[in-house]
């Protein structure tokens, strides 16, 4: 019996461990983007995002604005990189199933008084996680 219950709480920590490791390897990805575009490093922006995937952004003149992961990183690549720009990233939520992954953020424009919230997909791939799609809206 003693047996039993050591094997069970063995497996039962081991799945919380795994659970807390993997949850932070999610943030991680998320981290790399929230400091690419806090830091004006495009590199860092796209090692976060799965290469093909699409952000869809809030735009006043388009109902959605969609556009490359290459195309959003080339904004902070016309910046001084490495030098803070205002942006102040918070993780706000994960949410995770097996290799997939929601997340939410919340980004401060500090200065400006823009808030976004950003909602990202995550997927698992090759043991990384990668962002495989993002939407973000604006309130000020």
């Amino acid at each position: 019996m003693k047996l039993y219950f050591l094997t069970t709480l063995f497996l039962m920590l081991t799945s919380v461990i795994f659970a807390q490791s993997e949850e932070d390897q999610i943030k991680a990805a998320i981290q790399k983007y929230i400091e690419g575009t806090s830091y004006n490093k495009p590199d860092m922006i796209k090692e976060a995002f799965y290469e093909e995937a699409r952000l869809f952004l809030s735009h006043k003149e388009k109902p959605v604005w969609i556009v490359s992961v290459s195309e959003y990183a080339s904004w902070f690549g016309k910046k001084e990189q490495g030098k803070f720009n205002g942006r102040v990233g918070n993780v706000l939520s994960i949410d995770q199933e097996n290799d997939i992954a929601l997340a939410k953020a919340e980004i401060l424009a500090k200065g400006k008084d823009i808030r976004y919230v950003d909602i990202f997909i995550l997927k698992k791939i090759n043991d990384n996680w990668k962002i495989i799609s993002k939407a973000a809206t604006r309130t000020e």
